[in-house]
């Protein structure tokens, strides 16, 4: 019976951590630019949630870092932000505040010395991609990396991708085909998914570009082989998203 109990409440204890702690991406305007926002929640015992994460300028790459807190009863949210993870002593870039309510954060961008700078609107909606259709082939390197991508949708339907990279020196290879589709799109919503095993490659629409990443494909890859997430803009041309802190 202490052993029931004993695996009842790590059970429960689980569940609970789980409860506390989420991953929201999402996608939005900051002023006139695109930008995907990624923030992580850990509920603090006064009810109020720490946040924690970053935001991506498409255009640029511009990367900033983010940190804060969350009221879980009215959604009223200051995130500050600056350009390393580490923003404890460091000088901050500007703040983002406004209210994270019903799956929508918007609000005003604040310089460093307190002046409004921009408004900013996210969503944790993107944009449906049922009826995407592309045929992409290409190639991208940058330093020790480099990948050719080639895919094939109709209508959100996948008839062929083939994503291969290689890491100098040594050549680390890293080679993913065969996925398939799911029924239900692996649960998906606002995004395209194959799996093939564990491995996955996921499609977001992020407005004037399509986003191309993989996880969970160790297994289809050398000993220092991997898949950077890749760009793609609506000619089929590809770059690799590499933030860029300036």
């Amino acid at each position: 019976m202490r052993w029931i109990a004993a695996c009842l409440g790590l059970l429960s204890a689980l569940c609970i951590a789980q409860e506390k702690n989420e991953t929201r991406e999402l996608i939005g305007q900051l002023g006139g630019r695109t930008a995907l926002l990624n923030l992580y929640t850990s509920r603090q015992p006064d009810g109020a949630a720490r946040v924690t994460g970053d935001y991506l300028v498409l255009p640029t790459q511009l990367q900033r870092f983010l940190e804060g807190e969350r009221s879980m009863q009215l959604g009223v949210t200051v995130l500050r932000e600056g350009q390393t993870p580490i923003l404890y002593g460091r000088p901050g870039t500007g703040t983002l505040q406004g209210t994270w309510t019903g799956g929508v954060f918007k609000g005003t961008r604040y310089g460093p010395e307190g002046q409004a700078r921009e408004r900013f609107e996210f969503s944790e909606s993107f944009p449906p991609m049922e009826t995407y259709s592309a045929s992409v082939r290409c190639e991208v390197s940058e330093g020790r990396y480099a990948s050719t991508l080639a895919l094939a949708l109709d209508n959100g339907k996948l008839k062929s991708v083939d994503w291969r990279s290689t890491v100098s020196p040594g050549d680390h290879p890293c080679a993913v085909t065969g996925l398939e589709q799911r029924p239900d799109n692996g649960g998906m919503r606002g995004g395209l998914r194959f799996t093939a095993g564990r491995c996955s490659v996921t499609l977001r629409n992020l407005g004037d570009y399509v986003r191309v990443s993989a996880e969970d494909c160790a297994s289809m890859c050398g000993s220092q082989g991997y898949l950077e997430p890749v760009l793609v803009d609506r000619r089929g041309n590809c770059r690799l998203l590499r933030p860029r802190p300036r």
